[in-house]
């Protein structure tokens, strides 16, 4: 899967959530994704957790996060 369809599956809606990125338009955030995999919940764990995600979207949720912590950097 492209990394463009990847970060198709990152939706924010201002009445769901607080507005904060969600996977799919479920009530599952994508920090919470995160949040699990730092603490060393298994993708496999994650998945048989919620039924409803998918392995791309445990891959949009990184992907999600590597464009977030990209800093632009200046030329001195």
């Amino acid at each position: 899967m492209r990394k463009e369809e990847l970060s198709d599956r990152i939706t924010s809606n201002p009445a769901q959530c607080g507005g904060r990125p969600c996977i799919r338009g479920m009530r599952i955030r994508v920090t919470d994704i995160l949040e699990m995999l730092a603490d060393g919940v298994s993708t496999t764990e994650i998945l048989a957790d919620f039924p409803d995600l998918e392995p791309q979207d445990i891959r949009a949720s990184l992907l999600f996060a590597a464009r977030r912590t990209e800093i632009p950097r200046l030329a001195a």
